[in-house]
Order: C-alpha cells, then structure tokens, then sequence
C-alpha cells in the first residue's frame, strides 16, 4: 500500500516517529464524529470509552458535545475529568458488582443499563432513584463480534425487569440494544429496531412509557482486511438509512416523545489511529512437511497492540520500500508465544523482499481497542506509547502521552492482496 492513501496529518506524524508508537489523528476523529450526526441528526453520542480510553481522544469528543459510556467506575472518573458533567455519562455495563454501583451513584450518574432482576435489585439498593435502561439480546449475526451471550435479555425477560424496576423506586427510563462489534449487514439493524417495536409495545401495554432507546454500538470501521486479506466492505450508507427509518419508526408509535442515543466506539476511532512500529527480521525456514515460508518478524503484535487477529486483518505500509518486489510472508510479533502470529494458516501477507531489521511499518486502522487491550508487559514488551496530531487552529499543539495505567491486550495485521488496498 502506498503512503498517498494516508491521510497527510497521520503520515507526517507517522513519518516524524523515531520510535514505537500509536497515533491518533484528532482531526480525523472529530471530523468522523461530525459526520456521524450528519448521518443521524438529533442522536446523542455516548462515546464507547473501552475503545479508545487516551486522554486527548476523550478530551476531542468532549469539545464537540459527546458523552461517555462508561464500564466501570475508572472509566465514570475517567469522563469526569475530562470536564463532562455526569448526565452526559451511563453506566453502560450490565455486569457490575454492588460497590461498583454505590461507587458510580457517589460520582453522579443516574441512568444505568441493566438486564436482570438481581441487577435491579442492587440498583434499587445502591443507586436509588437511578434511571435505568434494559439492554435487550441480539443474535450477533453479521458482525465480526456477535455479543450474544454475556449480556442482553430476552423481550419479555425486558418487561418483567422494567417492571420490577418501577415497583423498587427506579425509573423504567428505556431500552437499549447492540448489534454486535463491526456489523456487517444492514439487516441486523433491521431486526433491532423490529424488536425494539414489539417491547415498546409489550411494555405500554403495562403502563410503563420509556423516553429513551439506546442503538448502542456496532457501527463499523470502514479501513479493516478480512482474515484473507480482502478489504471489508459494510454497507455504511444502507445501516445509516436503516437507523434512520427506525428511529423515525420508533417516533411515530411512541405516546412520548423518545431521546435516542448510540454508543460509537470502533467507529469514531478505529481509522483514525496507526502503529508505527518496526521490522525485527524477514526470515525464510523450512516448515514441518518440507514446505519453504518467509516470516516477517514485526516489533509489535497481539500483546503489546495488535489484537483482534481473530477476525480481522490491517493494511501494513513500508515507507521508503514501496518499489521492491512483493514476496508472501506470514506476520508475527515479537513475543515467544505461538498465538502471536497472523497467517500461519494458510494466508500469507505480501511483503517488500528487501526488508531490513529496523525498517519502520505503518500499521493502519489501529485505533479503536489498542490502547484497551495492551498488556502490562508480556516477555517484557511494553505496552505502545500514545500520541496525538491536529491541525484545527485552536487544537493544543501535539503531544505524547505516558502509557495508559490500565492496559490489556492489542490488534492484528496484514496487507492486502499484492500489498495494495
């Protein structure tokens, strides 16, 4: 892939890195968070802080309206120090221990998701008066992560859990639900909103009225690789234009008037940061069999940065070699650990033969869970440190952050078929 596919802000950053590190391009994200409400105007955002939980990121959308939705207390902090007031922050996490509650209740939120009798209980105990909304179950199917099993309730598990919330002194403030990280289809929309009608429904019926559906996350990347290297390709535009008929939808049934809001993660973040990271080796060996294969070596991998290889691919960028001839390598970071390894099944990452140790690689899409899913030093790799760029006049200049203080692990790589996109 070539430099000139780049945005110029993140390759000059890129280029000007002498050493590891992940960039965020900040004017990259406002300006997708912009188009975002564009796309759906009148939708609150509540920025999925998991995905990409750096300061100067949190600090961008915070300027621009967004709120957070928080997992944990940390995170709950973590919004409020960034100056958003806590009614712009739910506890967006249904698993939650009774400190956890009373912890997030002493910080000021109010408005909590739930999906279970017993969390209404403990919500009613340690939050009392609280808002809460019930995150009801999707099938996942389409999307890269189906979260279909931890969390979510059946529609009339939702009913009996909204009602039992009305009768301990909450609030059965609304619904939300959440079609699966980086949604392939359209049609999974389709069928959220079909579900959220029925409830609504079921739950009027009853006498209980929410105000407000939560569309949750799922909204995808647009700059990702399949396993084979083949560039995904989800119908934005058609999801957009899906919401949008089922919020209008949704409108149109409701006695009241209905607040909506989404939990954008992945998709504010994901294109807009990059890992310059660096070539250890190119290695050709025999394999077991007698097969030959070339293995690139790279500086970074699953557990300092690059995670996702389950599912997913990144477009790699060697600066300075993009003229030497392509050779098909399998890509590995740098621990001494086999699972640290993309393409030892078969699909193989067309690479500049002439790589040298030391040459730097650009690895893009990186942005969205990198930072959340680094460990604290595996085989002694540290995690990546962060930096920012920006080009708006009334941006501060750029900066480089310390590591994140809670970390976990990373995101894959790879490039597509003839190293071009």
């Amino acid at each position: 892939m070539s430099t000139d596919d780049i945005p110029a802000r993140l390759a000059r950053a890129l280029a000007a890195a002498d050493s590891d590190r992940l960039v965020y391009d900040l004017a990259g994200i406002r300006d997708q968070y912009r188009r975002l409400l564009a796309e759906l105007p009148g939708v609150r955002v509540r920025f999925a802080v998991k995905a990409c939980p750096v300061d100067e990121v949190l600090d961008c959308l915070a300027r621009e309206g967004a709120g957070f939705d928080a997992a944990s207390p940390a995170e709950i902090e973590q919004g409020l120090a960034r100056g958003v007031p806590p009614e712009r922050i739910h506890y967006g996490n249904t698993v939650k221990s009774d400190a956890a509650v009373a912890e997030a209740y002493r910080l000021g939120v109010r408005t909590f998701a739930t999906d279970s009798i017993q969390d209404v209980a403990a919500l009613a105990a340690h939050a009392p008066g609280s808002r809460v909304f019930c995150r009801l179950s999707t099938t996942g199917q389409g999307a890269l992560w189906g979260l279909s099993r931890k969390f979510g309730c059946s529609a009339e598990d939702a009913v009996r859990v909204l009602e039992t919330a009305r009768a301990a002194g909450l609030v059965p403030a609304g619904l939300s639900v959440h079609v699966g990280s980086q949604q392939m289809t359209a049609e999974a929309w389709r069928d959220a909103f079909d579900t959220l009608a029925d409830v609504l429904t079921a739950l009027a019926a009853r006498g209980i009225v929410p105000d407000l559906v939560n569309l949750g996350g799922g909204l995808p990347a647009l700059g990702y690789l399949d396993r084979h290297g083949q560039r995904l390709d989800p119908p934005l535009d058609k999801m957009f234009a899906v919401v949008r008929e089922g919020m209008e939808r949704l409108r149109e049934t409701s006695p009241v008037p209905l607040d909506f809001v989404m939990e954008p993660g992945r998709h504010l973040v994901a294109d807009h940061g990059a890992v310059r990271a660096h070539v250890y080796r190119l290695t050709t060996r025999r394999q077991p069999g007698g097969a030959t294969a070339r293995w690139l070596y790279l500086s970074c991998g699953k557990f300092n940065g690059l995670y996702e290889m389950d599912q997913l691919c990144h477009r790699l960028v060697f600066p300075g070699r993009t003229g030497a001839p392509l050779v098909p390598a399998v890509v590995a970071g740098p621990t001494c650990d086999s699972d640290d390894t993309y393409g030892a099944d078969g699909h193989r990452t067309p690479v500049p033969e002439d790589l040298a140790s030391g040459d730097p690689v650009w690895i893009l899409s990186a942005g969205a869970y990198a930072t959340s899913y680094m460990t604290q030093g595996f085989n002694g790799f540290r995690p990546l440190d962060c930096a920012t760029t920006d080009t708006a006049p009334d941006a501060p200049a750029d900066t480089t952050a310390d590591t994140l203080a809670y970390a976990v692990p990373g995101t894959w790589v790879a490039a597509g078929p003839e190293g071009t996109d």
